[in-house]
């Protein structure tokens, strides 16, 4: 069975050999480990952030919201040129997710000898924004085109799985520091600036510089023919007709309006982590273990999520993890104990386990062999740009309302995106 993210079919698609789909790509796996030793660096960053900045810098929600927001979505210019930049020559998808993964790395320097100046934080995320932007886009589309179509669920799944596998030792491994050392956010920094530079070379020494993609998806035989089809398909498409099947496709339109709009009411795990801590008055020593359960879950339910996803249609499960966390934000909004803070982390996997990887494996099939970076940049980008207004408006009506009316006014426009999507987002088929 064969997935289409269209309302109709594409013939730019390459062949796969029966039952390729069973094996998970080579490809997948290198960059599967690569996410994880990469994302114990960056979570152990992301997981004292928020008390770095607001607890220990005394910066307002605003500012916090105004600072998250503005790193994230001031990466659209770099992903659109990274994704362009990984196309063009058909073989760069490795150096230029590389070149992003080393700038996160070099990033943490910048926390490490900023001393707490504004200027220095500022420049030292960034660093670690553009990076990710550089390299999300080329990484994932180096998974969509090792797949076949009909496993790319399964595909995104299990690489989400994986790097959720670092997202949870991330933050144990900046407990341990901090216990260790009293408290000392430097400490922090360092060591995950030790960890992202050891990303790097597990990229550079299992991900082939001069891998096609498609090569990896079964073996060498099958891989080899998917290669030249691949290939084929890719130099049999003018540049012209490339950009305007990427960007004019009224189906991949319809996926990144709908994708943009619902991104404008994510507000961020970081939002909901401090109001976790502060309902449950912890300390900041136990701060950093807050995201352990989204992110456990997360593991436990990316694969399996993936695999649903390729056999009844990726709208659906997609649609369904924003109300997952519809359902965090409402439970928010109640009387503050365990039991509420247990299931908000429950919800929040539910969400990144039907929504991240779901959504480039919806959009995946759409683009065009030789675009797919390119295309995947633009709709990552949508997310970014949406989510800065999200973020910073967030933070804004917390600051100026609190956090219950500012949580009532985000889930109201959430419920209301999730009524646009369902109408916006093309109906996939399976055949």
């Amino acid at each position: 069975m064969m997935y289409l993210a269209t309302t109709g079919r594409r013939t730019d698609a390459p062949p796969h050999p029966a039952g390729t789909g069973r094996r998970v790509p080579g490809t997948v796996i290198a960059l599967g480990a690569v996410s994880l030793v990469t994302d114990v660096s960056s979570e152990m960053v992301t997981a004292v952030l928020p008390l770095y900045l607001v607890l220990g810098l005394g910066l307002s929600p605003l500012q916090f919201g105004f600072l998250d927001g503005l790193f994230n979505g001031a990466t659209a210019l770099v992903r659109l040129l990274g994704g362009r930049i990984a196309d063009h020559g058909g073989g760069r998808h490795r150096t230029v997710a590389g070149a992003g993964y080393l700038l996160s790395a070099l990033s943490r320097l910048g926390l490490l000898l900023g001393g707490g100046a504004a200027g220095g934080i500022a420049a030292a995320l960034a660093a670690d924004r553009l990076g990710k932007g550089v390299r999300t886009a080329p990484r994932d589309a180096l998974i969509s085109l090792s797949a076949p179509p009909e496993a790319l669920g399964r595909a995104f799944g299990v690489h989400r799985a994986m790097d959720t596998t670092g997202a949870l030792l991330g933050p144990l491994v900046a407990f341990a520091v901090l216990w260790a050392t009293a408290d000392a956010y430097d400490a922090v920094f360092a060591v995950s600036f030790a960890i992202g530079l050891f990303g790097v070379l597990v990229l550079a020494l299992f991900v082939p510089a001069g891998a096609v993609p498609g090569a990896g998806v079964a073996g060498a035989g099958a891989g080899a023919g998917v290669a030249g089809a691949a290939v084929a398909a890719a130099e049999s498409t003018p540049t012209g007709r490339r950009r305007s099947r990427t960007l004019g496709d009224p189906v991949f339109r319809r996926v990144v309006t709908a994708a943009a709009l619902l991104g404008a009411v994510t507000i961020g795990d970081s939002f909901l982590y401090l109001l976790l801590q502060r309902g449950l008055d912890l300390p900041p020593l136990l701060f950093p273990l807050l995201p352990l359960g989204a992110a456990a879950g997360y593991l436990l339910l990316a694969e399996p999520a993936g695999r649903i996803a390729d056999r009844t249609g990726r709208r659906i499960p997609f649609l369904c993890g924003h109300a997952a966390l519809l359902a965090a934000y409402l439970t928010l909004m109640a009387p503050p104990g365990w039991p509420a803070a247990v299931l908000v982390l429950v919800l929040l996997a539910v969400f990144y386990a039907a929504t991240d990887g779901v959504l480039m494996a919806l959009a995946g099939p759409v683009l065009p062999l030789d675009g797919r970076a390119s295309g995947l940049a633009v709709l990552q980008t949508g997310q970014a740009l949406a989510r800065l207004v999200g973020a910073a408006g967030f933070g804004a009506a917390w600051t100026w309302w609190g956090p219950r009316p500012a949580l009532a006014v985000a889930a109201l426009g959430l419920a209301a995106a999730l009524v646009a999507a369902w109408r916006i987002l093309p109906e996939g088929e399976a055949s």
